[in-house]
């Protein structure tokens, strides 16, 4: 695999990793069925999917950028369902974790061959 389509599946296993972390929220500690069975499907994608697009990134940055878009989506979604803080420090330090993601991206060398 080239590393384009590995960005692409790491982008899709950090969605993933978003979905599950929200999704612990409606479980009520794994007390409800549908939502517990969706998070728990949602971790499993987000580990495979990291796997795979461990075979062209480096670990390094791939276990960064994958808890990265975690983190962002997380901390974005808990302010928009949950009413969580909105305030100045909260969203500069998210931009500085989105600043780490970009940055990581445009040093990561093409390939590990």
């Amino acid at each position: 695999m080239t590393t384009g389509p590995a960005w692409g599946i790491l982008l899709l296993a950090g969605l993933c990793e978003v979905g599950w972390a929200v999704g612990l929220k409606y479980t009520a500690g794994f007390t409800r069925l549908w939502p517990s069975l969706g998070t728990l499907l949602a971790m499993v994608a987000s580990v495979v999917l990291l796997g795979w697009s461990l075979k062209s990134l480096p670990l390094g940055t791939a276990y960064a950028v994958w808890t990265g878009i975690g983190a962002v989506g997380t901390a974005l979604l808990g302010m928009l369902l949950f009413g969580e803080s909105r305030e100045t420090a909260r969203l500069l330090s998210i931009g500085l974790i989105v600043a780490g993601i970009v940055g990581l991206k445009l040093v990561t060398p093409e390939g590990l061959h």
